[in-house]
């Protein structure tokens, strides 16, 4: 296979992954703006044919490489056959899942025959997943990524602040005594943390001249004026529990 990457061996990090960002963009394009033109080349009637992406962010719908074992691992064969037993719209949804499928293993393919180490894997695998997947491109869930990764940035702050309890002077527990400076530095971490952080009683957003007091049981945060209480009356609370975790204890 010409362009499939057996004339350009990426060796770092970074050359692996401009490479899997390449290919990424063309395969991208077959399941998308080119999809008519790819729809056609897909033809039922031909033999086992492979969708590749190259570097140069190009695709094409070919045979499979005749050389075994292959240069570089192979994509998905038989796409062809797929198209008319199954509705367009989930027919590329396939292409695309087996299309990230390949792209992973390509990349690791490199990172494997050129040493890469843990910490090189890690960092290449976190650089890929940052992008979303042709999947998510092409189905349409990649524009509601955002809104999901601001659920889990939620869910994991909300574990970190659970030693801090509450937010800046108004706090529950009292901080131990800092260098203004770094004082300073902490308040900005704190609020840039809680931002996106929504009170478990009204559902609304953190904001900084307000107090807020978080449930030792649940770990949700709240506004003090929806669970009442005060700045003054939580520093004599040891562990605070919400309404609706006092009620689970209540019960018989």
């Amino acid at each position: 296979m010409e362009g499939g990457g057996a004339q350009y061996n990426p060796r770092t990090v970074e050359e692996v992954f401009r490479d899997f960002k390449g290919r990424r963009a063309g395969m991208i394009k077959a399941l998308t703006t080119d999809v008519e033109e790819f729809y056609q080349q897909c033809d039922p009637e031909k033999e086992n044919l492979c969708l590749y992406g190259f570097p140069g962010e190009q695709w094409e719908v070919n045979l499979p490489a005749e050389e075994v074992p292959p240069e570089l691992p192979e994509p998905a064969l038989g796409i062809n056959f797929a198209r008319d037993g199954m509705q367009e719209k989930d027919w590329l949804s396939l292409v695309a899942v087996h299309s990230d499928a390949w792209l992973l293993s390509v990349a690791f393919y490199f990172g494997a025959r050129f040493g890469f180490d843990k910490a090189d894997r890690k960092r290449l695998f976190n650089m890929i997943n940052e992008l979303p997947t042709i999947f998510e491109v092409v189905t349409g869930a990649a524009k509601k990524q955002t809104k999901e990764k601001s659920s889990v940035s939620n869910h994991s702050s909300n574990k970190s602040k659970s030693n801090s309890k509450v937010k800046e002077s108004q706090a529950k527990y009292s901080k131990p005594s800092q260098p203004k400076d770094e004082d300073e530095g902490l308040d900005e971490e704190d609020e840039e943390e809680h931002g996106e952080t929504l009170c478990g009683a009204c559902g609304e957003n953190y904001a900084s001249d307000e107090f807020w007091i978080c449930c030792d049981v649940c770990e949700k945060w709240f506004h003090g004026k929806c669970v009442k209480i005060t700045p003054a009356r939580a520093e004599h609370i040891k562990q605070y529990k919400c309404p609706s975790c006092s009620n689970k204890r209540s019960r018989p």
